[in-house]
C-alpha cells in the first residue's frame, strides 16, 4: 500500500488504482465502444473537468472517426451537492441525428448525469450512451444506464487522473483515496 503525504495538510492519499489498472480499463473501454459503434461516427460529449484526462486517453484508443464537445456543469458547493444542476459551459454543435456518448469521470448518485442526459435527449440524437471510467455504486440511480463502466469504487473520495479536491490533485497519473490526518475530521466522499 503505497501513501503518499501532500504537505498542504489535505490528508493521507491511499493509492486506489494504479496507472497500469487505469490502462487497462481505459483500453477494454475503448475496444467495447470501437466494437459497438463499428463503421459509424461518434461525438464524445466530454463533462469538464474531471473526465478530460480519462477522455484524452479514451479518444486516441477508439478506433474510429470522433468529434469530441465539452459541456461543464455545477451542482456542488465545496464537497456537497446543492441537489440543483446547471449548464455552466454549453455544447457548441448540434448532436441531432448523431451517435453521442457522454465521458463522465465518476458516477455517484447520478442527479447530474440523469440531468445532462435529459438534456442532451430533448437535442434528438441517433443515439445516446455513457462511459464513466467510476462507478460508485452505494446509491440506487435514476432513470438511466450506465453503457461502459471502466472501474467499480464502493465509496471514498478520490482524487487523481482528473479527479479533484478543491481544484487539486488533478495531475496525478493514479487515482488516491483521500484517507484522514489524524489530526482532522472525517472527510465526505465526493460525489460527481
Amino acid at each position: 500500500m503505497k501513501l503518499i503525504y501532500r504537505t498542504d495538510n489535505d490528508g493521507l492519499l491511499k493509492l486506489a488504482y494504479s496507472k497500469d489498472e487505469i490502462s487497462t480499463a481505459v483500453q477494454r473501454l475503448a475496444d467495447a465502444i470501437s466494437n459497438d459503434y463499428a463503421g459509424q461516427k461518434l461525438l464524445l460529449v466530454v463533462v469538464l473537468k474531471g473526465a478530460f484526462i480519462f477522455a484524452a486517453d479514451l479518444s486516441r484508443r477508439i478506433g474510429l472517426p470522433l468529434e469530441i464537445e465539452f459541456v461543464k456543469l455545477a451542482s456542488y458547493s465545496g464537497r456537497e451537492t446543492t441537489g440543483k444542476v446547471k449548464i455552466t459551459k454549453d455544447l457548441e454543435t448540434v448532436i441531432e441525428g448523431k451517435n453521442v456518448l457522454v465521458v463522465e469521470d465518476i458516477l455517484d448518485t447520478g442527479i447530474t448525469l440523469e440531468f445532462l442526459l435529459r438534456n442532451l435527449a430533448g437535442r434528438r440524437p441517433k443515439s445516446l450512451k455513457v462511459c464513466t471510467l467510476i462507478d460508485k455504486v452505494k446509491h440506487p440511480r435514476g432513470a438511466f444506464t450506465v453503457d461502459y463502466t471502466g472501474l467499480y469504487c464502493s465509496g471514498g473520495f478520490l482524487v487523481g487522473y482528473g479527479l479533484d479536491m478543491d481544484e487539486s490533485y488533478r495531475e496525478l497519473d493514479a487515482i488516491y483515496e483521500v484517507t484522514d490526518l489524524p489530526s482532522r475530521g472525517g472527510l465526505n466522499d465526493n460525489s460527481m
